[in-house]
């Protein structure tokens, strides 16, 4: 076990530095952040100047050295508009994006695995033939247009939910929260709803597939053989193991909505981590956009280091090489 979490964490840190040099190999395609910082007024000597004090004028591999060791002491850079450094910019905004998607992970669990469960052993039944349908329909629809389809039904036409912004939000620790206001609560409505909308319908055929499909297995039929109670046999020894796979790959997406937040948080004007990346593109922030990349690949290879190794815990039937 223990080359195994050697393993996963070497395998992280390749990624790691994979994502870092994809994200800063792209900085300079992204407009001239020297331009956006300085205006037109500056002469081309004085831009020039300003560009070796930042240290542009550098060679790749030289800059890109520069930010592997910064980035490994914590200094992701500076922002080139917000004139503080890129991390700082980032933890600021993190609180919305992380209370987003709480939310949207709650959603997606109380509402799919009831869903999937119920699919799964009445397959015929009315409701499951609508469930079904709407998760066909809900795989294809953007979630854009779903934000802005709840935007028009119960802000505009309802009057019901407020259609952008936080809200009123607390400072606990530090942490401009929302969750502690009922206006927060109100404005983490529409846009947690329309985020669930990319993965709730996938993760409802994940959960009744996967039950579909331990209830044909074995043991299943041993237990009905038992005599077990129906009760027991869905809930205890088929549903347990169907959490398994739900799981682990509930652990992957869950990395992958921090990146689906953008469209969310545009539409809904919602200041997260999402939202100041497009500003960050408008601007030409490019330190701030490649910070927003390393931030956003190490959550995803966090989340998927912690479910391989939790994975390979619980898991008798995994092999693990080098262990015996």
């Amino acid at each position: 076990m223990f080359a195994f979490i050697v393993r996963r964490i070497i395998q992280a840190i390749i990624v790691m530095l994979v994502i870092s040099l994809v994200g800063f190999s792209i900085q300079h395609q992204i407009g001239d952040p020297i331009r956006d910082l300085v205006g037109q007024r500056v002469t081309p000597a004085e831009r020039e100047v300003i560009r070796d004090q930042l240290g542009l004028n550098d060679p790749f591999y030289i800059q890109y050295a520069r930010f592997v060791k910064n980035a490994c002491q914590g200094d992701l850079g500076l922002s080139f508009f917000y004139k503080k450094p890129a991390l700082e910019v980032i933890v600021s905004k993190a609180p919305a994006t992380i209370e987003l998607v709480i939310v949207t992970a709650f959603i997606i669990i109380v509402l799919s695995i009831p869903a999937g469960i119920y699919s799964a052993i009445y397959p015929k039944s009315w409701f499951s033939r609508i469930v079904m349908a709407a998760s066909t329909i809900g795989v294809a629809i953007p979630v854009f247009l779903t934000a802005i389809a709840l935007i028009y039904l119960f802000a505009v036409e309802l009057n019901w939910l407020p259609s952008f912004g936080r809200g009123e939000t607390v400072n606990i620790w530090g942490w401009e929260s929302g969750f502690f206001t009922w206006d927060g609560l109100k404005h983490l409505v529409l846009p947690s709803i329309s985020l669930s909308s990319i993965m709730l319908p996938l993760f409802i055929r994940l959960v009744r597939a996967e039950m579909m499909e331990v209830l044909e297995t074995e043991y299943i039929k041993f237990a009905w053989a038992k005599g077990l109670h129906r009760q027991r046999v869905w809930y205890i020894h088929a549903f347990k193991n169907t959490l398994l796979p739900v799981i682990t790959v509930f652990g992957v997406q869950l990395g992958i909505l921090f990146a689906f937040t953008i469209l969310t948080e545009t539409v809904f004007q919602w200041h997260g981590m999402g939202f100041m990346f497009l500003e960050a593109v408008e601007r030409s922030d490019t330190s701030l956009l490649v910070a927003y990349l390393v931030v956003v690949g190490a959550i995803f290879v966090v989340v998927n280091t912690i479910v391989d190794i939790v994975y390979g815990f619980v898991n008798p039937m995994v092999r693990i090489t080098g262990t015996k």
